[in-house]
């Protein structure tokens, strides 16, 4: 759409329900900001700039707004005096000459962009301004969509509803697109004769209708419309938004168990054939390919797992880990900021942090690489093919060499050659009888303090 578009989104509320140190808008949904799911559904509608319009937090909550490629100005909003009042604080923004101005609220984290570009299509089309309205079986407390002729010539709050009226199920979602070039003239005639002395962003469809305009409604599915207000709305934002992506993903060829209990992150990237099993959580920057199978109750963030590979059950991926094609890391173990080779093996409790390890190498149970110094983080190098024996300390920074075997116990401080034995253990020492005389002599001292205490 080559029409010029603003979108005005209002994140100015207290947050009072919501009982927070922060706005509420600065709640996250599947790990991102509320704000920052709107921005990002405006900017796959095709908006030129965001008006900002907020209260508290509002450094905050312009930085979690970012967006890429779109420009955001920050209005700061000194006073409440409604919906249509918030809107004019961003006269300056406004008085722009968009062909298109968009009016969306800071906290609907599910909208997404088909109904603002819907809107945006009866703008082009000749509309002067289009509400976007959604139909429900509950309809009380909501304002309602009233339509002849195929034209709205109304919303009708609840408490002015005649009883016809509020038989409506058309009801209006506070969200609408507005000719960008009479805007501000809709704007300033909106009046404050009510009972809160407010100005009201619905009265706009009056207003524009008594100078002869044309105001349409399109549809949205009412599950994008929910807001939250306070922690229980939030969570059942978060259970909508993780039912659709889920969704989303097995229709694309993505098996789940179990779907309703893995939880996903606003960009998590799992290809087709991937295989998900129950109880597993998913924090930001991850991506699952094609053919890897994520096995129960595993927590997985910032990290990469190529085709064929496979995690878990009961494993950790933190923040960089990068597992190769093939390569396995099992129940129990914990992978920070580390390249797991092609085919390469950390089977079961087992931490490797800050390190690489090469391709077709096993990692024994209880390894553990010694990576913090107290001040700073080390790396630990192992090559391909290696052999790294059960609970080993490999302290960094050390390298291992490729081929190089590790023996069980060891605690390693210097680098291994390739194809090398290491050992770093005491030797064993065998004292026959030794064990009756230890035994013996507790047995003796326990029996004493037993007489001792009469």
């Amino acid at each position: 759409m080559s029409r010029s578009c603003l979108a005005v989104i209002l994140a100015a509320g207290e947050s009072t329900r919501m009982k927070s140190s922060m706005s509420k808008v600065l709640h996250p949904v599947a790990g991102l900001p509320m704000i920052g799911h709107v921005t990002r559904a405006v900017a796959k509608a095709g908006i030129s700039d965001i008006a900002l319009v907020v209260g508290r937090d509002a450094e905050k909550v312009a930085a979690a707004a970012a967006v890429d490629g779109v420009e955001i100005t920050t209005v700061v909003q000194t006073q409440r005096l409604g919906t249509g009042h918030a809107v004019l604080t961003a006269r300056d923004s406004i008085a722009r000459g968009y062909d298109d101005v968009l009016v969306t609220y800071g906290d609907a984290p599910l909208i997404t962009e088909a109904p603002f570009a819907a809107a945006r299509a009866r703008l082009a089309a000749g509309a002067d301004i289009v509400v976007i309205g959604f139909n429900t079986d509950k309809p009380t407390g909501y304002g309602r969509l009233i339509v002849r002729d195929g034209e709205l010539v109304a919303i009708r709050e609840e408490k002015d509803a005649s009883e016809a009226e509020r038989a409506i199920t058309w009801c209006n979602s506070g969200l609408m697109v507005i000719d960008g070039h009479k805007a501000i003239g809709y704007l300033e005639k909106i009046g404050n004769a009510n009972a809160k002395g407010e100005y009201y962003l619905t009265d706009i469809v009056e207003v524009a209708r008594a100078e002869g305009s044309k105001v349409e409604a399109v549809e949205a599915p009412e599950a994008e419309l929910a807001g939250a207000n306070n922690r229980a709305e939030l969570a059942v934002v978060e259970r909508l938004w993780q039912e659709r992506r889920r969704r989303e993903l097995m229709i694309s060829g993505v098996t789940m168990i179990a779907p309703e209990t893995v939880f996903l992150a606003h960009d998590t990237a799992i290809a087709a054939d991937a295989l998900i099993e129950p109880n597993v959580v998913f924090g930001p920057g991850v991506t699952i390919d094609a053919g890897a199978v994520i096995h129960a109750f595993s927590h997985i963030e910032g990290a990469h797992v190529a085709s064929g590979a496979t995690v878990g059950p009961f494993a950790r991926l933190r923040p960089g880990a990068d597992l190769a094609e093939g390569a396995k890391v099992g129940n129990f173990c914990e992978v920070k900021n580390a390249d797991i080779g092609r085919g390469a093996k950390v089977n079961h409790l087992t931490y490797i942090g800050d390190a690489s390890v090469g391709e077709a190498t096993n990692i024994g149970a209880g390894t553990i690489t010694c990576n913090y110094d107290g001040v700073n983080k080390h790396k630990t190098e192992i090559g391909a093919n290696a052999f790294i024996g059960s609970n080993s300390a490999l302290v960094a920074p050390v390298t291992i060499g490729n081929g190089a075997y590790i023996a069980s116990g060891s605690v390693i401080t210097e680098a291994v050659p390739d194809n090398a034995l290491a050992l770093g253990r005491a030797r064993q020492e065998i004292k026959p009888e030794r064990a009756t005389v230890l035994r013996e002599r507790a047995l003796a001292i326990k029996a004493a303090k037993k007489v001792a205490k009469g």
